[in-house]
């Protein structure tokens, strides 16, 4: 393997025992199996980058506050959400973007690369896969680092929408208390008054960041292409997910109706851990770099 070794940031990670060696013979035998792995990948994939997840036990955002993400038809409907919304991104986002993937990740890039990954798809919106170099890759809940346009579609990066927030915004000032999932932080109403967010420039819509969120559904153009890769797949590997979401879990439905086996990796009980073919509760990125 050509992964880098980076200390984990375990602040959001769940408390487990270090990986049993019986389960990592199991996993190696699944994967030894495998010749063309279709892996799912969710928020306990990026916890060691330091990026909370909302599920874990005592360490998500659910169990540490009484936040909840932004709806999407609140978003749509409402311009003092989307004021509020942007004001909390634009004080996380310099933070939220530099976080950088993490031995987990870079794993499953060395697997692509080797030709045992056929395609991989993420649940995250952290755009940490496509920092450690993945490429068969589908990002279901598209990622933070794209905005466009509600209205004609214009795409723009989140990096270039962050100067204009600064141009708009030269006095206004913020301080962060906590960061969330998603890479926005928790501002009071207060501070989020007199905070000015810019239309799209080409047409004066609204603009969003291109990422699906609560509420919203995944496009049936999407949703059909991951079919069409898990078709061509002959296993399937969920990676730090609980598969709560039905987004994802659809996909687990599909590979349980195709009888392909399935492993879990994920600290914490999941939505298939009665159908799987293996369930490991180990950190991903302590678990995965022992496979070869």
């Amino acid at each position: 393997h050509s992964v880098s070794r980076t200390s984990p940031n375990l602040a959001f990670v769940p408390a487990c025992l270090p990986p049993d060696p019986v389960e990592v013979e199991e996993l190696q035998r699944f994967i030894s199996n495998s010749k063309r792995l279709f892996v799912m990948t969710g928020a306990g994939i990026s916890t060691e980058s330091g990026i909370p997840d909302y599920r874990s036990e005592g360490v998500g955002l659910y169990a540490r506050t009484d936040r909840r993400p932004i709806q999407h038809a609140e978003f749509v409907r409402s311009a003092s959400a989307r004021q509020r919304y942007w004001a909390r991104n634009f004080v996380g986002w310099p933070q939220f973007s530099s976080h950088q993937p993490n031995t987990a990740h870079l794993v499953l890039r060395d697997w692509e690369k080797l030709g045992k990954l056929h395609w991989l798809v993420t649940q995250n919106v952290d755009a940490l896969h496509t920092k450690a170099g993945s490429q068969r890759m589908t990002e279901l809940h598209g990622c933070t680092h794209r905005v466009f346009c509600l209205a004609c579609g214009d795409q723009i990066l989140r990096s270039e929408l962050q100067e204009h927030f600064e141009a708009l915004n030269p006095t206004w000032k913020a301080e962060a208390f906590g960061v969330a999932p998603d890479g926005d932080v928790f501002l009071t109403d207060e501070q989020v008054r007199n905070f000015q967010v810019p239309a799209c420039r080409k047409c004066g819509g609204i603009l969003k960041p291109d990422v699906t969120f609560f509420g919203d559904t995944v496009s049936q153009e999407k949703v059909r292409f991951v079919h069409q890769r898990l078709a061509e797949s002959d296993s399937m590997l969920v990676a730090g997910s609980s598969m709560q979401v039905y987004s994802g879990y659809r996909f687990a439905l599909a590979a349980r109706e195709k009888q392909l086996p399935i492993a879990i990796l994920n600290i914490g009980p999941t939505r298939l851990d009665h159908f799987a073919s293996l369930k490991l509760t180990s950190r991903c990125g302590e678990l995965l770099p022992l496979i070869v």
